[in-house]
């Protein structure tokens, strides 16, 4: 079957959908795109449902010959994408005809782009899903987890059927340099055994994303957090979880986030400030905000029903 043919791959292209659910119990991660309301968007554009599957592009590096004619959507971050050497924009439709070249480059505004395909990517799920989770070996075009390679060929499973539409004015895009991002968290039940002082230090100072960051974590740098209570037993991780090692410095679990862990924490970034935080470049700063959680779950709705 004839579909887009991959060139050259990025340093880090994988299929990524909605994510894997409800075996964790197993040990097994979440996975799915890092910036989910990026993939969604991608996703609404073509009519698709917005867990889809669709290709994360990380940093760039990617070019795809296209086999046949189709209709993609892009969105997420600015990777200095063209189409035969044609700039093109994130947030839109793009028609591509056979024997056109699509090209990612280099991050010029975050981290992170996504692209949908009608009907969503064409591939066995693995435990209900096709995202790829690399340290584990599942999902991905050969169901082992493993990144695009040269001569992948990626197919899908709809038509061209004139579904194409146009982002709502003010979404889809990504902040500027010099923007300040602010991370909504909800407080988690180690909270209050931080010193009084390290709680306001949270919420009142600039954190820097770390070069250590991936789709499993993000560290932030700055003051040293310091915890008082006695040692834990190890407990489940959701996604955004804001654990705090023994250095005081932040660790933001992301997708591929190990399942348990016994460091305090903080609390956890709302699934939305988690999307966000997945398109921060390193050296970036970001602020952490206090939000409620019935404010968190009221806002993911309202993301939610956008889509509908």
């Amino acid at each position: 079957m004839k579909g887009l043919i991959v060139e050259r791959a990025g340093p880090l292209t994988l299929l990524q959908d909605g994510g894997r659910f409800g075996v964790r119990h197993l040990g097994v991660t979440q996975g799915g795109a890092a910036d989910w309301v990026s993939l969604g968007w991608a996703n609404w554009l073509l009519g698709n449902a917005p867990q889809a599957p669709g290709v994360e592009i990380t940093m760039g590096g990617l070019i795809l010959y296209a086999e046949v004619s189709t209709t993609l959507a892009l969105t997420g971050a600015d990777l200095g994408a063209t189409l035969d050497d044609a700039p093109l924009a994130p947030g839109n439709c793009v028609t591509i005809a056979a024997g056109q070249r699509l090209a990612f480059e280099s991050p010029r505004a975050g981290l992170r782009a996504y692209l949908a395909f009608p009907g969503g990517l064409d591939a066995v799920p693995v435990l209900g899903s096709v995202a790829s989770t690399v340290r584990e070996s599942l999902g991905g075009l050969d169901g082992q987890g493993r990144v695009l390679n040269e001569g992948d060929c990626l197919t899908w499973a709809g038509d061209d059927a004139g579904r194409e539409r146009t982002l709502p004015s003010g979404v889809g895009t990504l902040s500027g340099d010099g923007e300040c991002v602010t991370l909504a968290l909800v407080g988690g039940a180690q909270i209050a055994d931080f010193s009084g002082a390290s709680v306001f230090e949270a919420f009142n100072t600039a954190w820097t994303i770390d070069q250590r960051a991936d789709r499993m974590g993000v560290r932030l740098t700055g003051p040293e957090l310091r915890y008082l209570g006695e040692g834990m037993v190890s407990e489940g991780i959701p996604l955004g979880a804001v654990q705090v090692p023994a250095d005081g410095q932040p660790i933001v679990l992301l997708n591929d986030r190990q399942t348990i862990g016994g460091y305090p924490r903080l609390g956890a970034l709302t699934p939305l400030a988690c999307a966000r935080l997945a398109q921060c470049q390193p050296g970036i700063e970001v602020w952490l905000t206090p939000v409620a959680a019935g404010q968190a779950r009221d806002a993911h709705l309202r993301q939610l029903a956008c889509w509908r």
